[in-house]
């Protein structure tokens, strides 16, 4: 008997280790984390057929994808959706409250990751004065490299600064952007180096950003089998310094020197491509998943934002632009396989934000949509305070659809923030262009559960934010008539993709409502690591085997 209890104990013992070694397969070698700016959900579905298959629709169907993935916050722009992505919360709790933002301590206007403190690294220009230092949470990268006691490397590129500097988080090895310009070159900060590394200073030589720019924009297909888009030949687009229409062929060569000479690949699908080169350069330079442990490459598409401001949604342009990066993405997929190994490396794809229809172009099929004046709605303010509390100068700022008051003022006549600030929300909801109004206090007090005022709460930041916070109309865009934006949290600007590939993911969708913030604490349960240390999202369970 006795005998008979300990083979059966050895055997549920055995079956024990069986079952603990499923639960913990090999980790990958390398986590590639990819953001596409300004990426619609919608993009994935309506240029599907266009795709080949071994871009979007090898992600999608090897991959996990979530069909309804949300972002929960407002304003739905880069650097705070970079930074949700990465730390896994909302600007409530990680600070990122916008990509420039109204500095109430400062009295200024401030840029989310401008930092003098730092020097250029790679030409002496003032564009690598920059660091992550305003971002209060930990990010997944800075977790992975805390877990492996700092042994592995994480590296991040973009074309944009914030969008490389953000997702690397505080301990990179290295995080790299684009100066363009006369310059041409990938750029990064003395937060993060000294001195390039040899490999980036041979892509700066290599002459790949002029190659680009040898050649004409022209669509990779015959124009007319763009049935997903309206004709080219609107008035809803924007154009090219030097264009007189925004029509195709874009003569690239000869508008290279009215738009920033180098700068003009950002607003080009060529500019995808070409972060796609320097990502698989990093890969090589930095021999990222050769090693003992799991390194990060974190990649942002930054030229899909550009084309989208220009162009708009519905534009050739756009969708032009995703059958380039579907290529982009399929050689990418298909170096990763051979640099790193099939089933040896995990990635994510995801979007900072989307985007509204243009809003003229939904007035001109009868769906509202509106256009906000800043100048008009801030002398409308100041006439309010005029009226009730005989002063123009309560005002500190205005932006960000934030008003932000002045206490020593409103204090020497007085008044108090509370009272100036409630009269303003019973006043400003009856402008034009308001549709919701409310004050700090109340997201202070009062918690709302769901819907768009939940979306306000979580991007307002005690610490950092304004006043009185206010939210336009659906479809409405501040600016000009032509193109596109973003910032609402208005499901057009909030439905964007979220998809797993690779080590460790199941194969398969969800149409459950998942958010942006669930992203990093999803990774970090599937590298059986801390999640960031503000992560508010939930694990992706269906996601991971």
């Amino acid at each position: 008997m006795k005998n008979t209890i300990i083979y059966l104990f050895a055997i549920v013992i055995l079956f024990s280790g069986f079952k603990s070694d499923a639960k913990n397969p090999e980790k990958p070698k390398l986590v590639v984390g990819i953001v596409i700016d300004q990426m619609r959900y919608d993009y994935l579905t309506r240029f599907y057929n266009r795709y080949g298959e071994n871009g979007f629709k090898r992600l999608l169907n090897n991959g996990f994808s979530l069909e309804n993935a949300q972002y929960n916050y407002i304003p739905t722009y880069t650097a705070v959706g970079h930074t949700s992505i990465y730390t896994g919360t909302t600007p409530d709790n990680h600070g990122i409250i916008s990509n420039n933002w109204y500095d109430k301590f400062l009295k200024e206007s401030i840029y989310c990751v401008d930092d003098d403190t730092y020097t250029t690294v790679g030409n002496d220009s003032n564009e690598g004065k920059k660091s992550p230092f305003r971002m209060q949470s930990t990010t997944i990268t800075d977790q992975l490299r805390l877990a492996q006691n700092m042994q592995n490397k994480t590296i991040s590129v973009s074309i944009k600064d914030r969008s490389a500097i953000l997702p690397a988080g505080h301990t990179a090895n290295g995080a790299y952007w684009f100066d363009g310009g006369s310059r041409g070159q990938f750029i990064s900060s003395s937060f993060y180096m000294d001195t390039l590394p040899n490999w980036v200073t041979d892509f700066n030589n290599s002459g790949k950003a002029a190659a680009y720019l040898e050649h004409p924009w022209e669509t990779l297909y015959d124009v007319n089998t763009y049935k997903n888009s309206i004709l080219d030949d609107n008035v809803y687009e924007g154009k090219f310094k030097g264009e007189t229409s925004s029509t195709f062929p874009h003569n690239i060569p000869a508008l290279k020197k009215d738009n920033g000479n180098y700068s003009i690949i950002k607003a080009i699908p060529a500019g995808n491509s070409f972060t796609a080169d320097f990502a698989k350069a990093a890969i090589i330079g930095e021999k990222l998943g050769k090693g003992e442990f799991t390194d990060f490459l974190a990649v942002s598409f930054s030229s899909t934002d550009y084309v989208g401001h220009q162009f708009g949604p519905t534009s050739i342009e756009i969708e032009d632009t995703y059958l380039r990066l579907d290529k982009d993405l399929a050689d990418l997929l298909s170096f990763l396989d051979q640099e790193i190994g099939k089933d040896k490396y995990t990635v994510f794809l995801t979007a900072d934000h989307a985007a509204v229809d243009v809003p003229a172009y939904l007035q001109s099929l009868k769906i509202p949509a509106h256009y906000f004046s800043n100048r008009k709605f801030k002398k409308e303010v100041l006439e309010i305070t005029q009226k009730y509390f005989n002063s123009t100068e309560l005002i500190e700022n205005i932006s960000n659809y934030q008003i932000f008051l002045d206490k020593d003022k409103i204090e020497s006549l007085g008044l108090t923030k509370s009272v100036v600030a409630d009269k303003l929300v019973e006043e400003i909801i009856n402008l034009d262009g308001v549709y919701k109004a409310v004050t700090a206090k109340t997201l202070q007090t009062a918690r709302f559960t769901d819907g768009i005022m939940n979306s306000l709460q979580n991007g307002y930041n005690q610490k950092y934010s304004g006043d009185v916070l206010m939210i336009p109309f659906p479809a409405t865009l501040t600016g000009g008539k032509t193109g596109t934006s973003h910032g609402s949290g208005y499901s057009y600007d909030t439905h964007i993709p979220i998809i797993f590939y690779g080590n460790g993911i199941q194969q398969g969708s969800s149409k459950k409502r998942h958010e942006i913030i669930d992203i990093a604490p999803t990774i970090a349960n599937l590298l059986q690591i801390e999640a960031p240390n503000s992560s508010t999202g939930k694990i992706i369970v269906e996601a991971l085997k």
